[in-house]
């Protein structure tokens, strides 16, 4: 019976349906550090677009971000926005990337894990209908200027970018909860108004296929009706 079990076993390796190593840790979820002066140096990422933001509870320090692929022992970033320093932008930078579980050294940075994309609404997501003052649902149509909002198991960031014209907008971020229907957004930064610090914002949330509904009050009290949708 021993050899039989094993035969099959062996028949599936060689067919690939099964590995003999387990599966290489993947960069998709949230990392932090904290440097020396007390920044936070916080880094998303899905599987194909990562964020990478600094700050402290008093300052917003700076942030950027685009589509990434791993080449062999590199990461390779294309620079989709850059809060500091636009000439960056639609550049694409290389960095000696470093991978484990827990563990991820970018050049001479190492954050360790915070979480993994555990919920349903991990990803990266694009704003593509708002509820204007009329009470209809407005479709935004696609173009350079976009707003984009990554979520991994535990934190979010939106940024609202120009690729095309190299303009940086705003962003936020900070940490989120999903239960019974409800998001809960708490903020660790914000680049318009560091003020706004500390606040947690509740939203009804609605998942229909691809598309995230989204219904509540902002931080300065208006009213919010969005549509987010699943960027591929």
């Amino acid at each position: 019976m021993n050899l039989l079990r094993n035969a099959f076993l062996a028949g599936l390796l060689v067919a690939g349906l099964l590995s003999s190593k387990p599966a290489a840790p993947g960069l998709a979820g949230a990392w932090k550090l904290t440097a020396a002066d007390g920044r936070a140096v916080v880094l998303t990422a899905t599987d194909a677009y990562l964020m990478w933001t600094e700050y402290t509870p008093d300052r917003f320090g700076g942030t950027r971000g685009g589509p990434w692929q791993r080449e062999g022992r590199d990461l390779k970033l294309t620079v989709e926005f850059d809060s500091r320093d636009s000439s960056r932008v639609g550049k694409v930078e290389t960095l000696p990337l470093t991978l484990t579980a827990k563990r991820l050294t970018l050049g001479s940075l190492e954050f360790e894990r915070v979480d993994e994309p555990s919920t349903p609404l991990a990803g990266l997501w694009r704003i593509t209908g708002r509820e204007g003052d009329n009470g209809q649902m407005t479709t935004m149509q696609r173009g350079d200027r976009k707003t984009l909002k990554l979520l991994t198991g535990t934190r979010f960031e939106w940024a609202a970018i120009n690729p095309k014209t190299k303009q940086f907008s705003g962003c936020g971020g900070g940490t989120y909860t999903l239960q019974n229907g409800k998001y809960t957004e708490t903020i660790d930064f914000f680049s318009r108004d560091n003020s706004r610090v500390g606040r947690s914002l509740t939203f009804d949330c609605e998942l229909k296929g691809d598309d995230w509904h989204h219904r509540g009050q902002s931080s300065t009290g208006g009213k919010v009706s969005e549509v987010w949708s699943r960027e591929k």
